[in-house]
């Protein structure tokens, strides 16, 4: 582990092997939760615009990221383990 942040409302943990993968998870504003990898195998490289429209609703008036309390038929489910189709 190289860092630890035991903040009570952003806390975060930060790892780094010794062939230099890191991982992060990190917890910000208002429960917004982030993952992150880092990999020493991988060369940067640019990133195709998507060929396809995003099929999950984002309210048109929003400005910023949803957050985790915004319900989407797409991402929340009604129970643990149920899809939220509930098939």
């Amino acid at each position: 582990m190289t860092a630890i942040n035991s903040h009570f409302d952003a806390p975060a943990i930060f790892v780094k092997t010794q062939e230099g993968f890191q991982v992060s998870l990190t917890v910000a504003d208002k429960g917004q939760v982030h993952f992150d990898v880092d990999s020493p195998c991988v060369r940067r490289s640019e990133v195709a615009d998507s060929t396809s429209r995003a099929t999950a609703f984002l309210d048109p008036e929003a400005r910023l990221i949803p957050r985790p309390n915004i319900h989407s038929d797409f991402w929340s489910a009604g129970a643990p383990g149920v899809a939220a189709t509930g098939s």
